[in-house]
């Protein structure tokens, strides 16, 4: 089906000439679409038909004959309804991919109807105000900066056998890993059942078989056509094993698999993702199964991880390579890797909200999932043995033998973060670090044993009483109490994430840097944040809850229940009714919850969500002890 097929036309090919040339020779592709990224992190998709896009191509790649409005994007208190026009100017500098529609076959050419995908700027009143511009603009910030550090402090080159001038350009390299559920469309699994097989183990790197490994396989090849340089597939921790039908197919299929691709610079990484999303959920509904990307799509089992890994070299004017991050063997990291984990690690408060902006992030982040759920960091218990703590915030990643592979890998985005802007907010995190670093005239030494203080020990750059560094399993080597003291109190509801810009005023003004975030898209973010939280709330969560708690039903007979049965089912519905049910006398927690969405009382809320979730996990344990204590139901 995808033979002799384009499937890229690179950045090199973008003047208007050859443009006209390409498509004209691939009749297959009939559209073009212009994708901007809003600051919610969603893709737009207007399809243009490729002959208009032809006779005026010139607007469309340097004019502003494409727009949209306001309530195609997320851009609030920007795009208002009243002033609502949003000009997409395309992206010349970037790798431009063809998505086939497998569904939708041209009988004469016998090859899919193709649309290419243009990435683009969203401007409004003459300002660029999406995420990829964002990202376009930290980078740009960033290495401008770095070249400014490395001129006026040219000892920091040194270590690296380096001057100034031999410096021709920085590099900022970036990667993504994509975790996901894929399942029988309408096939539900028992939760038990996925627990018991979590931790058995029964799944992680397994082999796969029938239609996943078929669509497994077909995604790799297609990301190898498309130039992804796919590194590996393999099964993730969660999922139970498929059984047989009668026609000798497996169905009952609940997965979780893995896909890792090569780096890239760090705008291409972001849209490289977007759309290899595509190709995943694509290929595995041809195969007739259904993929989510959701953070936590199943309670109490493993939810969806998107490592972003993070790095910094030097290009040099002979063609040679050097990492910035890598110090020598005997050490873990140069003065300047120091200085950007430091900085990682110090600012991530304001760096969270951008991570993990929807209900359903923060659920993945819980003990025991192999999500992170402190800001602290692992280095390796010796330069000589690299460390693979997969508990920390922020891991370091190096290989003694391989200089370039330092990097550092961010472990709690998923795949529903806004990436584009993950990756900004990284970057310029790690900027405010390495600063201190250099202008400080730190050593290694120095700033490993600042990294390395315990809590209540002094520093320069990091908070007193904190830790940032461990060797141990955050996990099951620390308490609750513990992890809290050493390492800081995680957010639990979007609104606790969120109040962070408030109560680190000096830490949001890095965003700031060089023009990068201004108040109004800083504003604008949080708002369309608070918006989708209730929306959650209002239309998913308690919806949801509801079903469930229509759902326990009173299953014992009284001929043959026992005083524990009738005692449990009691308990029950006592719980039921304190949710749900208001009288005159008292109101349920559903309508206290209603009442402070109609108040804009956000931080009641976001009390009141946590009892809820609490209630409702209390519930579905009482209900399911019931349940095994009857013999017949």
């Amino acid at each position: 089906m995808f033979k002799d097929l384009l499937f890229i036309i690179p950045k090199e090919n973008h003047d208007e000439t050859t443009l006209k040339k390409i498509l004209e020779s691939h009749p297959e592709i009939r559209f073009v679409s212009f994708v901007g990224i809003d600051l919610a992190g969603n893709d737009t998709d207007e399809k243009i038909p490729i002959k208009s896009f032809i006779d005026d191509m010139s607007s469309f790649l340097h004019g502003t004959a494409v727009q949209t409005d306001g309530s195609s994007v997320v851009l609030p208190e920007i795009a208002t309804l009243n002033n609502a026009k949003i000009d997409m100017i395309a992206d010349l500098n970037c790798n431009w991919f063809v998505d086939y529609n497998s569904d939708f076959i041209n009988p004469i050419l016998n090859k899919p109807i193709g649309t290419l995908r243009i990435p683009c700027f969203l401007y409004h009143e003459n300002k660029a105000v999406d995420s990829r511009h964002i990202l376009k603009n930290a980078i740009s910030t960033f290495k401008k900066n770095i070249l400014k550090l490395l001129k006026e402090h040219p000892e920091n080159l040194n270590q690296f056998g380096i001057k100034f001038d031999d410096i021709e350009d920085v590099n900022v390299t970036s990667a993504t890993e994509l975790e996901f559920w894929v399942k029988t469309p309408n096939e539900k699994t028992q939760i038990e059942e996925l627990c018991t097989s979590q931790v058995l183990k029964e799944q992680y790197w397994t082999r796969t078989k029938g239609s996943v490994r078929t669509a497994l396989e077909q995604t790799l090849i297609l990301m190898e056509q498309y130039g992804f340089e796919p590194e590996m597939g393999h099964k993730e921790v969660g999922g139970v094993k498929a059984k047989l039908d009668s026609s000798g197919n497996f169905n009952h299929i609940m997965e979780q698999l893995e896909i890792d691709w090569k780096y890239s610079c760090a705008t291409e990484a972001a849209d490289n993702e977007l759309f290899v999303r595509i190709i995943v959920k694509e290929i595995f509904r041809l195969n007739g199964l259904e993929v989510t990307f959701l953070a936590k799509p199943v309670d109490e089992v493993a939810g969806n991880g998107e490592h972003v890994h993070l790095g910094v070299g030097l290009k040099l004017k002979n063609g040679k390579f050097i990492n910035l991050f890598n110090g020598s063997k005997d050490e873990f990291l140069s003065n300047i890797g120091y200085g950007a984990i430091m900085g990682l690690l110090n600012n991530y408060e304001i760096i969270n909200p951008f991570v993990s902006a929807t209900m359903d992030s923060l659920k993945r982040l819980k003990p025991g999932f192999e999500a992170p759920i402190c800001i602290v960091t692992s280095l390796g218990r010796s330069p000589k043995i690299p460390s693979r703590n997969r508990t920390v915030l922020a891991g370091l990643i190096r290989d003694p033998e391989n200089p370039l592979a330092t990097r550092f890998e961010l472990r709690s985005p998923n795949p529903h973060s806004n990436t584009y802007l993950v990756i900004a907010v990284s970057y310029l995190a790690m900027l405010d670090g390495i600063r201190y670093a250099i202008q400080n005239n730190k050593t290694g030494d120095e700033l490993l044993k600042e990294l390395s203080k315990a809590p209540g020990e002094a520093s320069e750059y990091l908070e007193k009483e904190r830790a940032y560094r461990t060797e141990e399993d955050v996990f099951e080597d620390f308490t609750e109490e513990e992890r809290v003291k050493y390492f800081g109190k995680a957010p639990a509801t979007v609104y606790e994430n969120l109040i962070s810009f408030e109560k680190y005023p000096s830490k949001l003004e890095i965003l700031k840097k060089d023009g990068v975030f201004s108040d109004k898209l800083l504003n604008s973010f949080k708002v369309s944040v608070i918006d989708r939280w209730i929306a959650e709330i209002s239309g998913r969560m308690i919806p949801n809850c509801i079903n469930e708690i229509r759902a326990c039903r009173a299953l014992h007979s009284l001929d043959k229940a026992l005083d524990l049965d009738i005692t449990n089912w009691m308990a029950i519905n006592e719980l039921r009714h304190y949710i749900m049910k208001d009288s005159y006398t008292n109101k349920s927690l559903f309508t206290k919850i209603k009442e402070s969405i109609n108040a804009n009382n956000f931080e009641r809320l976001s009390d009141l969500q946590l009892e809820l979730n609490e209630k409702m996990t209390i519930l579905s344990h009482l209900y399911s002890t019931y349940k095994k204590n009857l013999l017949d139901i």
